[in-house]
């Protein structure tokens, strides 16, 4: 068996994630306030539909700076993983609420295609352009961190925001030349697919990472065909492979191999994870080798035929021995 302890600290990376995230937040925060007030005035539901997403990035990034926090603390004996899933969880939650929310808006675009509303354009334009330059700004500034599935979905947050704003823009712009409200409604609906298209690849790595399965661009069969390619192994079973964290990969498995001395089987160990870490990055191993031509009784490694024979002989020897005495 061959294990890998998980480890964790206060780097100078999680150092300056933690500040840009709080940077981050403040500055989303006071748009949100920004957007709500003036879709309010302007009877825009583009600008309100930005307020809920901007609401929903503030969310976000909360949880990402609070995920961020509990990755960096060392494991414990209940957690002995550490918390290496506390960004995974935090990135599915961001972008099931996402989901939630693209969903709402676009029944309220449906309604607002049947029941158009006046908005003023000018109004929407001035406040969708700071929420450009801001958005804009974030994004660049998470992308330089965006290192795991986590921050990852921080920036896809905050890109779609700079889209979608830079959209709204447009849709002001259309209807301040056109006088056709409906620009608006079909503009949040363009919004909430954006929301919808950017959230659902998050959702399926984070759902597979929380369910254990297969990582991302890993293959079973080639990596059991690169063990088995290994000198001193005849096959790979029982093979797992699954995600501790978004960029932390484990492996379990059955290797057999012939009957030789532990000395020459610890060679063994030390290519088959030199593989995994070289070839597909997995850092954690656990390895059960089994021996051919040798089967396991009751915790100890003896060929059955071998224990057969004595216990036959055993009890032929006793079974003389007794008939002789009876004779004597």
């Amino acid at each position: 068996m061959h294990v890998h302890a998980a480890t964790a600290g206060h780097g100078p990376g999680e150092k300056r994630t933690s500040r840009v995230l709080w940077i981050s937040m403040l500055a989303t925060l006071a748009y949100v306030a920004l957007t709500l007030i003036a879709g309010l005035r302007a009877h825009s539901l583009a600008l309100l539909s930005e307020a809920g997403h901007n609401m929903s990035d503030f969310l976000a990034l909360a949880l990402s700076f609070v995920a961020v926090y509990f990755q960096t603390r060392p494991p414990t004996s209940q957690k002995t993983f550490g918390y290496q899933r506390a960004g995974v969880l935090a990135a599915f939650l961001n972008a099931a609420t996402l989901i939630l929310i693209s969903l709402w808006i676009g029944v309220e675009a449906i309604h607002r295609l049947s029941a158009p509303v006046t908005v003023q354009p000018r109004l929407m334009m001035i406040v969708a352009a700071a929420g450009v330059v801001m958005n804009g700004v974030i994004a660049g500034l998470l992308w330089g961190v965006a290192r795991d599935v986590n921050m990852r979905s921080a920036f896809i947050h905050m890109a779609g925001d700079t889209l979608s704003t830079a959209a709204v823009i447009a849709g002001g712009a259309g209807i301040l030349f056109t006088g056709q409200n409906w620009i608006d409604p079909v503009l949040s609906l363009i919004i909430a697919a954006l929301i919808l298209w950017s959230s659902a690849d998050i959702v399926r790595e984070t759902l597979n990472i929380l369910l254990e399965g297969t990582p991302r661009g890993l293959s079973l069969n080639r990596i059991r065909d690169g063990m088995e390619s290994v000198e001193g192994v005849i096959n790979v079973h029982d093979l797992h492979v699954w995600s501790l964290g978004s960029q932390s990969h484990a492996l379990a498995c059955h290797v057999q191999i012939d009957d030789i001395p532990p000395s020459e089987s610890n060679c063994i160990l030390l290519k088959i994870n030199a593989l995994a870490k070289e070839k597909f990055h997995i850092h954690h191993t656990t390895i059960q080798f089994e021996h051919a031509n040798c089967e396991v009784i009751h915790g100890c490694v003896v060929p059955i035929s071998e224990m057969a024979a004595d216990t036959h002989d055993h009890d032929h020897r006793g079974h003389a021995h007794s008939h002789a005495g009876h004779s004597h």
